[in-house]
């Protein structure tokens, strides 16, 4: 039992380290992701779930930081009480939001992984069941789990949550520090745009009472009656960039966007981007090399950029996009994006606006 215990404990002690870990990364997008789920809530369950909303970044840090802080804890048998009591109520919560999320069909990417490892709503689901089960033997046999007598638990632990804290700070007021999202620097956005593989078929027939496999459509004038068919690489069809365009008043844009050299204003809404962010990036747009073209890419209003454009002196043209997609290519309201031929070259946040010469020099490689 000691044995079976102690495996339980380091696996869900380790899931909980890797999952906080790669949400610590990228904070702002475990609030988008929770914004997601307050919006559902206030819709479906009760509208006082609206008040949380603007404090979906604050919540996001402290679940991240949490769960890094209690599968170190678990690991290392400090307070085991309340370790496994947290972990109780935190495992029951999330259950019941994928399976919410899965049964409804309300919010298709749990973001248990962040964007490193995605999973379908029922397949986060039944991760959180069998990640339940595990827990509940713990809990239930917590009795037997011995508080650790290692001297240096208490600095262990207290590290861990300033480490991990400092760390969600540092990716909010600059970016990730690995990009596991389809916009990462290196990326063709066109490539990605397209399917890897063309579909590869696996057709069902019966002949003769018994089934028939093939990867090739069987005559039925050599005995062959059509069963079904199912498509067997249907990863490597789906395009990794499903949902990107851009467009203006004179309709889509997204293709000529891809030709040229382009540096990306991204905000999804003018009207919450950061002021100092947005004059930095004039100061910038103003010493470009003239064959770099600034533009803005956002999801407001004309109405509304057009006066915040006046308002900070910004004389690029804009185009619009979608607010969810906005987000995802930069975690930064604004953001810069450099582009060349639909290749991205470089990512900034507004804390980190580059020098002209550091985007000529990435625009020459």
């Amino acid at each position: 039992m000691r044995i079976v215990q102690d495996v339980v404990r380091y696996l869900v002690g380790g899931l909980f380290i890797f999952s906080g870990l790669v949400k610590v990364n990228d904070p702002v997008g475990t609030a988008i992701k929770l914004g997601e789920y307050f919006d559902v809530f206030a819709a479906d369950i009760a509208s006082f779930f609206e008040v949380f909303e603007p404090y979906a970044l604050p919540i996001a840090i402290l679940l991240n930081v949490v769960e890094v802080v209690l599968g170190v804890a678990l690991i290392f048998r400090w307070k085991v009480n309340i370790t496994m009591n947290l972990l109780a109520i935190i495992i029951v919560f999330f259950t019941f939001l994928t399976f919410y999320s899965a049964y409804f069909n309300k919010v298709t990417d749990c973001g248990c992984f962040g964007d490193a490892i995605k999973l379908t709503p029922w397949e986060s689901f039944t991760k959180d069941v069998i990640l339940l089960i595990l827990i509940g033997f713990l809990y239930i046999t917590k009795s037997s789990i011995k508080e650790s007598t290692l001297g240096v638990k208490h600095v262990i632990i207290i590290c861990t949550t300033g480490i991990s804290f400092l760390l969600c700070i540092y990716a909010v007021r600059h970016l990730p520090f690995i990009d596991f999202r389809a916009y990462k620097v290196g990326v063709h956005i066109p490539t990605d745009m397209e399917p890897a593989e063309s579909a590869i078929f696996e057709y069902t027939f019966k002949k003769d009472g018994e089934i028939v496999k093939s990867d090739k459509y069987l005559k039925p004038e050599d005995g062959y009656e059509y069963v079904d068919y199912q498509v067997i690489n249907e990863d490597a069809i789906t395009p990794k960039i499903t949902d990107f365009a851009l467009w203006n008043e004179q309709g889509d844009q997204t293709q000529q966007l891809m030709q040229g050299t382009y540096l990306w204003i991204v905000t999804y809404n003018m009207a919450e981007a950061d002021v100092e962010g947005l004059v930095d990036t004039k100061n910038l747009t103003d010493r470009l090399e003239p064959t770099i073209n600034p533009i803005i890419l956002t999801a407001s209003s004309d109405e509304e950029v057009n006066e915040i454009k006046a308002l900070r002196g910004l004389n690029m043209p804009f185009y619009h996009g979608d607010a969810t997609v906005l987000k995802t290519i930069i975690r930064s309201n604004p953001g810069l994006v450099l582009v060349k031929d639909g290749v991205i070259l470089g990512k900034w946040h507004f804390n980190d606006v580059p020098s002209p010469v550091d985007i000529a020099d990435l625009v020459k490689k």
